[in-house]
């Protein structure tokens, strides 16, 4: 199983670089992949982001260090990974609840994280429903912002809901769902792979562009600042996600990794995955996620 191997040799990696300077995007490029998606891959399949894993694991390791032997909170500070003393004892008594001043006290409670083990479980056991689509060009006008790395599946950043809140406030929803007729005025949720050593990624909101769309219409949302985004043929596993918000496509995502892509006999590639949220769509569909992917190569 190849997410499992690539998991493993990312947790080996970081385990024996926790006190040197790392960061994700080291841990990307051990494996091979692309910061955006090994970020995407590794908080899917771990439950939390390799950013956060190395902080916690240093913290943790800095709280046992403390207790158990003469080291002086400046010199933690500083093998830990930190650029002062001050932002080492708050992040510190963030972590454990207590300072790093009071952690060299024998009997002061402590926070132990430990390094992640995998271990195999059996998944699925339900239906998983999908459809394979090959796809041509495409075009969308779009209004395009850039989004870090870090802020894919990171549950306590709401920078993307945020972007779709403006835009509703700002009528952009509006201006897309007037450039389609009735019943073909379905809405986009566009995002870029990224290239090698890019830090961010592109999110657009938009509507897809065909023979029958206005020219006039397009060269309006060009004036107000949309953009055009184009992708190549590709094909998609598509998938519906069910649900009241926008935790149905993070659940169908982590789906993808842990059930999808071991069983199906496909890999998961870089073209732009989107979202489509439908003007009629089935009772209580949120919204359907196109993920691009290719037949795994036989080894």
């Amino acid at each position: 199983m190849e997410w499992v191997k690539l998991l493993q040799t990312a947790l080996d990696y970081m385990e024996a670089h926790l006190l040197e300077k790392i960061s994700y995007e080291d841990v990307a490029r051990e494996v091979h992949m692309s910061s955006y998606n090994f970020h995407r891959t590794f908080s899917l399949m771990a439950g939390m982001t390799a950013s956060e894993y190395i902080r916690k694991r240093r913290l943790s390791l800095a709280g046992q260090e403390l207790q158990m032997t003469d080291i002086k909170v400046i010199d933690a500070a500083y093998k830990y990974g930190y650029e002062t003393p001050e932002s080492f004892a708050k992040a510190f008594s963030r972590f454990h609840g207590v300072t790093p001043k009071a952690a060299k006290l024998r009997g002061t409670r402590l926070s132990l994280f430990n390094a992640l083990v995998i271990k195999i479980t059996l998944e699925g056991g339900k239906n998983m429903d999908y459809r394979i689509v090959d796809t041509g060009n495409m075009r969308f006008a779009a209004k395009v912002k850039a989004f870090k790395n870090e802020t894919i599946n990171d549950g306590e950043n709401h920078e993307i809901p945020d972007f779709w809140t403006a835009c509703r406030k700002e009528k952009i929803l509006d201006e897309l769902y007037a450039m389609g007729q009735e019943g073909k005025r379905d809405i986009y949720g566009l995002c870029s792979p990224t290239r090698e050593n890019q830090g961010t990624f592109d999110y657009g909101i938009g509507v897809i562009l065909d023979e029958e769309t206005p020219v006039e219409k397009v060269e309006w949302l060009l004036s107000r600042g949309y953009g055009i985004w184009e992708t190549r043929p590709a094909t998609y596993a598509v998938f519906s996600c069910f649900g009241e918000d926008g935790g149905c496509i993070s659940e169908m995502w982590g789906r993808f990794f842990k059930e999808f892509l071991p069983q199906s006999g496909y890999e998961h590639t870089d073209e732009t995955d989107f979202e489509i949220y439908y003007e009629k769509g089935a009772p209580g569909l949120f919204c359907e996620l196109w993920i691009p992917v290719t037949v795994r190569k036989k080894m």
